[in-house]
């Protein structure tokens, strides 16, 4: 129990390390944010947890793909927000994500990758 309450503790950090400091500097806050923090922290507890080496590389792999979908946002989002405000931003930029993810995950299904 102690080791689940280190990792939720150690991961929750990096959140509020990311929005404290973006307060101060978006661009740092943003390049900390950009950092794979949390897949470096998952592949580390994978590995402490004796977790098989191609589980650990599929981890990484997979991740890879399922951030392609996610980068249509962060242009969509500034644009958005200044028009539509916060939380419909917010909203559309969700069905962005879904709507680039389904694409890449069809695309991808051509090449012998399921990422469904």
């Amino acid at each position: 129990m102690l080791w689940i309450a280190t990792k939720y503790l150690l991961t929750a950090a990096v959140v509020v390390i990311v929005s404290e400091v973006a307060k101060r500097s978006d661009k740092l806050g943003a390049l900390i944010a950009a950092l794979p923090l949390v897949t470096f922290l998952a592949l580390i507890w994978l590995y402490v947890e004796n977790q098989p080496e191609e589980r650990i590389s599929n981890h990484a792999w997979f991740t890879f793909w399922y951030v392609l979908p996610t980068l249509p946002m962060f242009v969509a989002f500034p644009f958005l927000h200044s028009r539509f405000g916060f939380w419909l931003t917010l909203g559309s930029c969700v069905v962005i994500t879904a709507a680039c993810f389904l694409l890449l995950s069809a695309i991808l299904r051509h090449f012998s990758i399921n990422l469904l």
